[in-house]
């Protein structure tokens, strides 16, 4: 488990602080507010589980100790479409409990692909991660963090234009296998 959050977290400092992908991750990561939790699950239902109690924990937990959580994934849905079909029960969990528009699920996958993009398109390495993961985020602190940025909603499409601008060698360093 120990290696599984390493790399979760070089990912982290390499690629989405390193990068500048999310220009709101480094402030959460420097005062640790960031809850890196390993799913043992290897069903569904187990999975859901797990996501739901995160969330629990969310709610329990004020935001100045815990911004966020990634729940890392590392024993099932390894297959993209797999993860991808896993989405709509998870956020059918939100909606269940009432946490809809409370917090909200970005997706990382290892063979992350956005509908209609190429396989090997550089710029679907933004949502690339060392393990499928669902990223928990406080729609409050969302909604805060875009409201004092100059231009949030260009936020996806520099980071496509960035990665699709750097040399295969860089994307590489930065990215290993999943930049392939």
């Amino acid at each position: 488990m120990t290696a599984t959050i390493t790399a979760v977290e070089d990912w982290l400092q390499r690629a989405v602080v390193g990068l500048g992908l999310c220009p709101f991750a480094a402030q959460p990561l420097l005062q640790r507010r960031v809850r890196i939790h390993v799913s043992l699950a290897d069903t569904v239902e187990a999975l859901l589980g797990d996501l739901h109690e995160e969330c629990v924990r969310l709610d329990e937990t004020p935001v100045e100790a815990l911004e966020t959580t990634l729940i890392v994934i590392p024993s099932m849905l390894a297959d993209f479409e797999d993860y991808n079909d896993f989405l709509d029960p998870a956020e059918a969990l939100l909606r269940h409990f009432g946490w809809e528009g409370v917090y909200q699920i970005a997706s990382f996958h290892p063979d992350y692909r956005f509908a209609g993009v190429p396989a090997h398109d550089p710029g679907n390495l933004t949502n690339r991660a060392p393990y499928p993961l669902l990223h928990l985020l406080r729609e409050a602190s969302v909604e805060a963090a875009t409201a004092t940025h100059p231009d949030a909603e260009s936020i996806p499409e520099r980071n496509v234009a960035r990665l699709q601008g750097m040399s295969a060698e860089a994307r590489q360093t930065v990215f290993g296998a999943r930049a392939g």
